[in-house]
């Protein structure tokens, strides 16, 4: 028996998580380039809950779209926990969402002294900040996208739960 597309058991979660709710998502993506918006665009049960979506590959749209400060983003290029932090935080204060998603990292191939397979995903929600960094490894691009997918699908699974629970 196959075990299904990649991520299927983060996105059953997810979908139980926000199931009788209104609530909405908004994501902000670098190193993954929209795939995660994708995984709601493409779901008809999680598509309503998408409210916003931006991709900031570049350095520049981090801090004009989403507000992080340039000293932060120009660190280690944007992969550190301070920029997936300010990613989240931008993208929960410029929509209507009531959890924001971030994900930057390195998904290679190796340049300079990057460490590929070096994520970094944050949520932002009403109830706080949790950010979140994963070490893949060297597992190749693919793999590693679609890994940070898998732990922001999840993270975002956990931060509906907590708000669900507080307005219980």
């Amino acid at each position: 028996m196959s075990a299904g597309p990649p991520n299927a058991a983060h996105i059953a979660a997810l979908k139980q998580a926000l199931r009788g709710t209104d609530l909405r998502i908004a994501t902000a993506e670098s190193c993954t380039g929209g795939q995660l918006a994708a995984v709601f665009a493409g779901d008809t049960e999680l598509g309503p809950s998408l409210e916003r979506g931006y991709v900031a590959y570049s350095l520049d749209a981090k801090c004009d779209m989403l507000g992080v400060d340039r000293a932060d983003a120009e660190r280690c290029e944007a992969v550190n926990p301070e920029v997936a932090r300010a990613m989240a935080d931008g993208a929960l204060e410029q929509g209507r969402a009531d959890i924001a998603v971030s994900v930057t990292g390195f998904c290679g191939p190796q340049q300079a002294d990057e460490e590929v397979g070096l994520v970094y995903v944050a949520t932002a929600a009403r109830d706080g900040v949790e950010i979140e960094e994963h070490h893949f490894g060297d597992i190749g691009r693919p793999a590693v996208l679609e890994a940070a997918v898998g732990v922001a699908l999840a993270m975002l699974a956990d931060a509906a739960r907590r708000l669900r629970e507080r307005e219980a």
